[in-house]
């Protein structure tokens, strides 16, 4: 069973180790700061670390598109891929959106992303499987779940 909770400067380490090995400890608490003051460009904005027991093993965010739309982004570290965090975490992140009241989740899923496609299917998200090009570049479908 997985937790999400807030993080802190004490994360900084494993975040160096798994996501930001370009940065200092001191620059990544930097970052954990900004995440905590939950919001993005005037948006809502949550990030969580994912937990599993006394193992931090990932991060799912929560960033408001409008106001009943909603984006979900897991990443699990590649040590612990494949042991289902990312659709127990969706899970959490999706009751929680819904709780505070948004009524659809929307993801950018790469085409490429097979394991991504299956997860998100699996958990209900439906897509028209038309194909864009998002802003970084990435060939990407929009996949949709309904929150109510």
């Amino acid at each position: 069973m997985i937790s999400l909770k807030n993080f802190t400067s004490a994360d900084a380490p494993t975040l160096r180790r798994y996501t930001y090995p370009d940065m200092s400890v001191e620059q990544i608490k930097s970052i954990i700061s900004k995440w905590n003051e939950k919001q993005c460009n005037g948006k809502f904005f949550e990030m969580f670390a994912i937990w599993h027991h006394a193992t931090l093993v990932g991060s799912i965010s929560l960033f408001q598109q409008s106001a009943e739309v909603i984006s979900i982004g897991p990443e699990i570290f590649s040590s612990y891929q494949r042991k289902g965090y990312a659709k127990q975490a969706l899970r959490f992140a999706c009751a929680m959106a819904k709780e505070k009241g948004y009524k659809i989740v929307s993801q950018q899923i790469r085409v490429s992303n097979a394991a991504s496609i299956a997860l998100h299917k699996s958990l209900g998200f439906e897509t028209n499987d038309i194909i864009y090009t998002n802003a970084k570049g990435n060939q990407v479908s929009i996949y949709l779940k309904s929150l109510v």
